[in-house]
């Protein structure tokens, strides 16, 4: 199984993928670590797509492992997004917040929130609550 963390800069993308991945086992990817390691990769349009994309494969690869993965990364089309769901094996996981966490100055503008087939955390509960509810939607 995929699980794909997305929303806003500061949602607590990583700390969740992190706090689960240990709970269940499996490979977390960080998509701030990939892009310092991997290559650099623009913030245009076409960048972030080229760039999603390539994570997204990385995450197919692995998963064919039969290995959860846990993926935390901004990923602001909603297409790519719903596109890589299609597919089948993946759980989008939307963290949104209204607390500041200091890295607001990070805002996306362009970020389209899921429309559908999708686990909604408000990440202003516990972590312990926030992985409960994503534990008890995955019937695991």
């Amino acid at each position: 199984m995929i699980y794909w963390f997305t929303g806003q800069p500061g949602a607590g993308k990583t700390t969740l993928a992190y706090e689960l991945k240990n709970r269940i086992g499996g490979i977390q990817i960080d998509s701030d670590d990939v892009r310092k390691s991997c290559g650099e990769w623009d913030y245009s349009e076409d960048g972030r797509r080229e760039y999603i994309s390539f994570i997204q494969n990385i995450a197919d690869e692995i998963e064919c492992w039969n290995v959860d993965v846990f993926v935390s990364m901004v990923a602001p089309y909603r297409d790519l997004r719903e596109g890589f769901k299609a597919g089948g094996g993946v759980t989008e996981v939307y963290l949104h917040t209204n607390e500041i966490r200091g890295r607001e100055h990070f805002f996306i503008e362009d970020y389209e929130p899921p429309l559908e087939n999708f686990i909604d955390i408000d990440t202003s509960k516990s972590i312990e609550e926030c992985i409960d509810i994503i534990l008890a939607e995955r019937g695991v």
